[in-house]
């Protein structure tokens, strides 16, 4: 992760280096805080953040859902996550980690009376899976570990707490010799990547779970948008693993993750085992979006003067 300038915690601009918490800090200890991840990219108009609104209302509805109570609101922090872009002048794509947590003055599981502060981080960052896999495709692996239950977390909230399932699923492939998880739920259905949400297609129907165990995620809902564009029949439904085996594509979506193909599952090639066809459409369309080609969704962008 390469250094920004500043970044901006409970209302002020911060050097970098000096962006620190106190070590009894209660979301350190407990794990009870939320995020969001937001990209902006660089484009004919300069600096523009994708989808600002919807990522800033998720903040808060996980904020709701954990019981923290923000002190901003959706149009403080949008101006927030702004400010930050505005006064660290980057010249290429960059990831957005606005981030509420509890802090130092509680210790104990009663978060209540914690106080709640917020940072917002930015930086300079490419595709996350890499660009080779962009356009080749990654190897996943399916985990041994289940995706969060429903039954005893709250997947609906994009909290601290429900990532060290996630850390543990990418460890494990990684260190198997793949470059992603693939979780299944309680119930042996596919929920979601380490962080990502999932695709398959089948015979020109794109297939996607519903979100009954997984983040519901707003690059998910834009690729949805982009197959109703092109006419693709789409069907939300519960996959099983062995179905992934014999789909003719696959691929993962998140904000960090964007459009990116999966090449192989479990040591079972997918399709022709490279990016395919419908895939690579979507993956065209989405970035067309995001970089302000597609003036349908020209709304979906903020812009940032420069």
């Amino acid at each position: 992760m390469e250094k920004a300038k500043y970044i901006w915690m409970d209302g002020e601009l911060v050097n970098w280096n000096d962006a620190k918490v106190h070590i009894l800090t209660h979301t350190l200890h407990y794990g009870n805080g939320v995020f969001e991840g937001t990209r902006a990219y660089k484009t004919d108009r300069g600096l523009a953040i994708f989808r600002l609104k919807e990522h800033t209302q998720r903040l808060l509805n996980s904020a709701k859902i954990t019981m923290i109570k923000s002190p901003y609101s959706v149009k403080e922090l949008e101006k927030a996550q702004i400010e930050v872009l505005k006064s660290n002048n980057f010249k290429a794509n960059t990831y957005l980690r606005p981030l509420i947590y509890l802090g130092y003055g509680v210790i104990g599981v009663h978060h209540i009376k914690a106080p709640v502060n917020v940072a917002i981080a930015a930086w300079e960052w490419g595709s996350y899976l890499g660009d080779e896999g962009l356009e080749k495709g990654i190897k996943v692996k399916v985990s041994s570990f289940t995706r969060n239950s429903i039954k005893s977390t709250m997947g609906k909230a994009k909290a601290a707490a429900n990532y060290l399932n996630s850390q543990m699923a990418k460890f494990e492939a990684i260190n198997d010799g793949y470059e992603e998880a693939l979780l299944l739920d309680d119930n042996g259905f596919v929920a979601e990547g380490s962080g990502e949400c999932f695709f398959i297609i089948r015979d020109g129907v794109l297939i996607t779970p519903p979100n009954d165990n997984s983040l519901e995620s707003i690059t998910q809902d834009t690729v949805l948008k982009l197959a109703n564009d092109m006419g693709i029949e789409i069907q939300r439904r519960n996959i099983t693993r062995d179905e992934v085996y014999i789909a003719d594509e696959a691929f993962f979506t998140g904000t960090a993750a964007e459009v990116t193909p999966i090449k192989e599952v479990d040591a079972r090639e997918i399709g022709s085992g490279k990016r395919g066809e419908i895939t690579q459409k979507l993956q065209s369309a989405y970035f067309d979006v995001v970089y302000g080609r597609n003036e349908k969704y020209i709304d979906m962008l903020t812009f940032i003067e420069e």
